[in-house]
């Protein structure tokens, strides 16, 4: 987030980028009822009960979840379901509806909008914040491929998951807003990461994205028991130890990756971080996403 608990017109902010997996992968089929089966199957009927209602669409769906992103690890399952419901219903009634509206449908990016536009579009995207009044998601101002070669090592430990509902909402009431932090991570974004990425220079990108990594995690430390979720600060550490460009914490954790510039520094980097967990959970070697949500028909 770009301002944590900003005092100004427009509170949040954010960047984030979008990565090939783990993801959400939903089929849906006409109906006269709404259904669902499969993976997180309730929480998509609900969700599509609601995106059917508030986009006035006739009708139902049969629904069958075939893949979901674990829940409350910091990689965004909750939003990505429910666009791929909310996309997935539009798409059977041959409703063109664009990504606040989906999202509005669905009941996401209220705080948040990185989610809503990487879902939409792929690749690093900086999102302006939430006007203070206004129920509307946060506006796109800036979004860039990420070099096909680039590659994140995804490292999720066993542990307890990051905070979420009515936790999330109570945390973010905590927090004291800092002007200073907040102009330190706009002028980070600004002038070194983003520069960094439209020239492809790894390096700077990294030092610039474990920087802003630092400065958010320290805004959210009194909330979440320091700079990173109590099982991820150790393994950034060794993330960056162990040759990564750039590392930090997803969300709210556990889970948390290192960015490398190529494939076999990315196999490496993966290799070391195995011996690191020791089994106590995940490591996968993912490329990054540039075209969003794709919705195919057969």
């Amino acid at each position: 987030m770009l301002a944590v608990a900003g005092d100004g017109t427009r509170r949040f902010g954010g960047l984030g980028v979008s990565v090939s997996r783990p993801a959400v992968v939903l089929e849906a089929q006409p109906a006269d009822e709404l259904s669902a089966d499969g993976a997180e199957a309730e929480r998509a009927l609900t969700i599509a009960r609601r995106c059917r209602d508030a986009l006035g669409l006739a009708g139902g769906a049969r629904l069958r979840v075939v893949e979901t992103i674990p829940p409350h690890i910091g990689l965004g399952s909750g939003t990505k379901l429910a666009l791929a419901v909310a996309q997935a219903l539009a798409a059977l009634h041959a409703r063109t509806v664009d990504a606040p509206a989906l999202a509005q449908a669905a009941g996401r990016a209220a705080r948040s909008a990185v989610g809503m536009w990487t879902f939409a579009l792929g690749g690093l995207v900086v999102e302006g914040g939430v006007r203070r009044g206004v129920e509307r998601p946060a506006p796109l101002l800036a979004h860039y491929p990420v070099p096909e070669e680039w590659r994140t090592v995804l490292v999720v430990p066993r542990a307890e998951p990051g905070l979420s509902g009515v936790a999330e909402k109570r945390a973010f009431g905590r927090l004291e807003p800092s002007a200073d932090r907040s102009a330190a991570i706009a002028q980070l974004v600004l002038t070194s990461l983003l520069p960094a990425l439209v020239e492809r220079d790894i390096d700077e990108f990294g030092a610039a994205l474990t920087h802003v990594q630092q400065l958010v995690g320290d805004s959210f430390a009194a909330v979440q028991g320091g700079r990173f979720h109590p099982s991820a600060g150790a393994l950034v550490e060794a993330l960056l130890r162990f040759g990564a460009a750039g590392a930090g914490q997803s969300s709210w954790g556990p889970a948390v990756y290192g960015i490398v510039g190529t494939e076999a520094a990315g196999l490496e980097l993966a290799r070391q971080m195995e011996g690191v967990l020791a089994g106590e959970g995940s490591v996968e070697l993912v490329t990054f996403d540039n075209g969003g949500a794709r919705v195919g028909w057969s």
